[in-house]
This record gives structure tokens, C-alpha cells and sequence, in this order.
């Protein structure tokens, strides 16, 4: 007995895209599961024969915060906002790695995919969500560390009071993500055409770092140039968070409320861009 094509019933029928603007959320969640595993993988891909493992979520924020304490604080005597330098520098440095690791990674997603991509079928998407998700569990290790110094410069004396403002933390490491998820997007997206992008992306992110509050406070930056960092989205975002946590400095309602709308701008023209370049990447990576 035949089985006609018509009373044939599929688990899921794969059709061309339809619409610019259909980006098709409902199979990213069937494939939660595949997304998981993915962010399992890079966590112990990337630590796989190492000495130190997982010992490098902290070895690293560690000398980075020591390298700038000694050259921004005592040498180029630059304010923390009466915040201990070490707190201080070690504060924008996790919120920066979290935010620079979800950008530079998720920016090459279609050129470090491609054999996957051209083999099997499954939402695009997945694979720049599970690069966003696998930087939480380095970004929440890093998170205790900075509790842990806080806690350590209280019992020292030291005047830290973290206020309503940290309330603000979930959000503003969501919308941290969103941002660098966002700009990975558009950035993936143009590499499968421009190669040069690539380049531009591994110095301007470096770039992006000195235009952003990490080594200096908003306040300290000089009163003509304030305005131009604080175009920066993530310059509201970490001055929230640094705020937030210590009790220093200052909560810039503007420049939070223009990150919040500027990140999940850069986060949608990225979903479509992304889903636009998705159909016929395959023919150009």
C-alpha cells in the first residue's frame, strides 16, 4: 500500500523565508536543547588540556586589574571616584570582558560555522545565543570575585555602600548582552561580503575600550568630551553598575535610558540583517 505525499504528516517542514521580518523565534526555542549542549561544548572545549581550567575566569581579571591599578591609578594618577583602585578597575573590567567576549565571538559566527552550517539544518540564530549564554558562567565566576574584593574592602574600612541602584544589575547585564549580541550580528553578517570587517573588529573593539568608562569615571572625563562618551551605549550600562555596587559616582538617568533604547535598537536591525544574510551566506563564506 502507497502512502500519497498528502497524508504524509512532518515534524517540521523547512520553507524558504517568507518575509524580511519573520525571524522565526518559535524554532529557536524548539531547539533549546540543541543550545544547551552548545554552551556546554564551549565551556569545555575551550579549558580541554589546560594547566589552570577553569582557574582562568579569575587569573585574568586578576593581573588585569593589577596592570591598570599600577599604571592608570599610580602612575598616571587618574580618579576612581574615592573608590579603592583595585574595586574600581576590576568592576569595568568584568562588565567589559562580558560585553567584548559576546561581541568578538558572535562577529564571526557564519565564518567559524560554515561546514556546520552547510551540513545540517537548524535556526541560525542558536549559535550566537549559545556564545552570549556560554560568557555568563565566565562573567557570573568573575561576578563572585568582585563580591568577594568588595567584601574585602569594607572589612578594611573602606566606604562602599551598594545602593537600590544594584537592583538594576539583571537588566543592565542583559541589555550588556543584547548590545554585544546585537552588534555581533550586523558584524557576521557584513564579514560574509567584506572580509576586511574582521580586521577592523580586532583593534576597534581595543579601541572602543579607552572610549568607554572603564579605566575613568564619566565624572572624571573632561567636560567637552563627556558628551561624546556618553554616546557610547555601554557608558550608561557600567557607570549604573559601578554605581550601583559602591556607592560612587553618579546614576546618569539620561545616559542609562539611551543605552537601554540604543541596545535593543542595535539588537533588532541585527536580528534582521542577521536573518537576512542567513539565506545565502553559505554561497559567499
Amino acid at each position: 500500500m502507497s502512502i500519497t505525499a498528502s497524508s504524509q504528516e512532518w515534524d517540521m517542514e523547512i520553507k524558504p523565508q517568507d518575509s524580511l521580518f519573520n525571524l522565526h523565534l518559535k524554532d529557536v526555542w524548539n531547539y533549546r536543547d540543541l543550545l544547551w549542549l552548545l554552551v556546554r561544548r564551549d565551556f569545555v572545549s575551550f579549558y580541554k588540556q589546560t594547566i589552570f581550567g577553569p582557574l582562568w575566569f579569575f587569573i585574568q581579571p586578576i593581573f588585569t586589574t593589577i596592570t591598570f591599578t599600577i599604571i592608570f591609578s599610580r602612575l598616571a594618577k587618574i580618579s576612581t571616584d574615592d573608590v579603592p583602585a583595585p574595586l574600581f578597575y576590576l568592576t569595568g573590567n568584568i562588565a567589559w570582558n562580558y560585553f567584548s567576549d559576546c561581541l568578538n565571538k558572535t562577529s564571526t559566527v557564519f565564518r567559524d560555522n560554515a561546514n556546520i552550517f552547510g551540513k545540517v539544518y537548524f535556526p541560525r540564530l542558536i549559535m550566537p545565543l549559545s556564545i552570549v549564554f556560554s560568557n555568563l558562567i565566565k562573567f557570573g565566576v568573575q561576578f563572585v570575585l568582585f563580591i568577594l574584593m568588595m567584601v574585602y574592602f569594607t572589612i578594611k574600612g573602606n566606604s562602599i555602600h551598594p545602593n537600590l541602584y544594584a537592583l538594576l544589575f539583571p537588566l543592565i547585564l542583559a541589555f550588556m548582552a543584547i548590545l554585544g549580541l546585537g552588534i555581533g550580528l550586523i558584524i557576521t553578517a557584513l564579514t560574509t561580503k567584506y572580509r576586511d570587517l574582521v580586521f577592523l573588529v580586532t583593534f576597534g573593539v581595543q579601541l572602543l575600550m579607552y572610549a568607554t568608562p572603564i579605566i575613568y569615571p564619566l565624572s572624571a572625563a573632561p567636560a567637552k568630551y563627556r558628551v561624546y562618551i556618553s554616546l557610547n551605549p555601554l557608558s550608561g550600562l557600567i557607570e549604573t553598575f559601578r554605581y550601583g555596587f559602591t556607592g560612587k559616582g553618579e546614576f546618569f538617568v539620561g545616559a542609562f535610558l539611551y543605552s537601554v533604547v540604543a541596545s535593543l535598537v542595535l539588537f533588532l536591525i541585527g536580528l534582521v540583517v542577521f536573518n537576512k544574510v542567513e539565506k545565502t551566506f553559505v554561497d559567499t563564506v
